[in-house]
């Protein structure tokens, strides 16, 4: 997977004194991110910490409060999700995000007609999927696994520059769940830079070598991501103890409570 090594030296998102208040309450407190070309970076945190809340202000379906948000260069802080979708900045969602009634392939043809020319050749994607024996089921009948991919590749098919993915093996099946390593690692491939929320440590493991926490959303911690899940003031903010031994049984059980709404 991508390594610091691996990452090129541009920048293509800038977060810097990012804020959301929600009448009164402040969901995010001056989070900064610098993200490079072709970078994976985690971001973690208990439920409640704001990690949905920085994907929805990033990504144009909340305002920010006060901050800047640059991509590629470009201020675009508090602009609509669909013009950030144009200029490149896509998200995923912790459900399944398809049109169910259409067949996988419609589902397909839609995602690449929104993204005109920026679209790239879903073949790939696809058979990592494996979804290309279902391409003319309706989509709303695939095994919810399939879903959440089929609405994943959908959101990589855009080809983003950068790719905000909230919660992305939330609902898989365990032998699903590597898929995502291979999707991602494609996208990385041609330099698009992604952002992955999630509560699967594994995952974050394997996928990000760096990784920021939040708390009642503030960064409390950002760095290589061995480190950073080892420091006691993580583990007590996310787990309630110092104990490292049981990161992975935690959120073993976060995975089954997946009636919250906002990490």
């Amino acid at each position: 997977m991508t390594t610091n090594a691996d990452v090129d030296h541009e920048v293509v998102l800038q977060v810097t004194g990012l804020s959301k208040s929600f009448g009164g309450v402040d969901a995010l407190k001056d989070v900064a991110l610098a993200l490079h070309r072709g970078e994976v970076r985690g971001v973690i945190g208990p439920n409640g910490a704001g990690k949905t809340s920085l994907v929805n202000v990033i990504s144009g379906r909340a305002r920010p409060s006060s901050g800047s948000i640059r991509l590629g260069g470009r201020e675009v802080g508090g602009l609509a999700a669909c013009r950030l979708n144009r200029l490149g900045l896509a998200r995923s969602y912790q459900q399944a995000n398809i049109f169910a009634g259409e067949t996988v392939r419609e589902n397909l043809v839609r995602a690449r007609a929104f993204a005109g020319r920026r679209a790239v050749d879903a073949g790939a994607l696809i058979r990592t999927a494996d979804l290309g024996s279902n391409m003319t089921t309706r989509a709303g009948a695939l095994p919810y696994g399939q879903q959440k991919l089929l609405g994943l590749i959908m959101t990589l098919s855009t080809g983003p520059s950068v790719v905000l993915m909230d919660e992305p093996a939330a609902g898989l099946a365990p032998s699903e769940r590597s898929r995502i390593d291979d999707l991602v690692r494609q996208s990385t491939e041609r330099g698009c830079a992604v952002v992955i929320v999630e509560h699967d440590m594994d995952l974050i493991r394997r996928l990000c070598p760096e990784v920021l926490v939040l708390d009642s959303g503030t960064v409390i911690a950002t760095g290589a991501t061995d480190e950073v899940l080892s420091r006691p003031d993580v583990l007590a903010a996310y787990l309630g103890s110092t104990s490292s031994e049981d990161v992975d049984e935690v959120d073993d059980e976060n995975d089954n409570q997946k009636g919250d709404s906002d990490g």
